[in-house]
């Protein structure tokens, strides 16, 4: 009765039906072997683990982070506190070497700047004579002095000034 109404053989159905069967037999197959390999893997990834000493594994693991995130803490606040140190160091250094007394040669006498970030230091200016060397101290407050420089001193302060100058670009 179906097979007039829509003019189809009763066995062109049956047919059909049969392929359509056999081709869900052969995915159940394909599936089952898939599960199959999954078992073996699963199998050999557990062998000699249970699920306790697999919990004290993470749990280690989980520790280990823990102990890696502090470290790293630890070290981003050492870093702050170099940086902190580092503004009060001596970063900037001027030297200039000159003759004090023409009859002396060599350029024994030499003024040496040193300063901080914020250009706050001492230039030392030593003085080689026949007699002796004599050596003055005179500090630097944000790029000048109080006491007046001499042109060798000047040299060396502006020449350590341009290096932090050079050293920003």
């Amino acid at each position: 009765m179906i097979s007039k109404m829509f003019g189809f053989d009763s066995d062109y159905i049956i047919i059909g039906l049969a392929v359509f069967c056999l081709i869900l037999l052969i995915l159940l197959i394909v599936n089952i072997s898939q599960i199959n390999s999954l078992k073996k893997r699963y199998k050999i990834f557990m062998s000699g683990k249970s699920a306790k000493s697999l919990e004290d594994t993470l749990i280690k693991r989980l520790d280990q982070v823990d102990t890696l995130l502090a470290a790293n803490s630890a070290n981003e606040k050492n870093i702050k506190k170099i940086f902190a140190n580092m503004k009060s160091t001596f970063q900037k250094v001027g030297l200039v070497k000159y003759d004090a007394f023409h009859e002396m040669g060599g350029k024994l006498s030499f003024s040496l700047a040193l300063l901080n970030e914020s250009n706050d230091g001492f230039v030392m200016n030593a003085v080689h004579s026949r007699e002796g060397c004599y050596t003055y101290i005179k500090e630097i407050i944000d790029g000048n002095s109080i006491i007046v420089l001499a042109d060798e001193e000047k040299e060396a302060l502006e020449m350590a000034m341009e290096e932090s100058k050079s050293s920003r670009k």
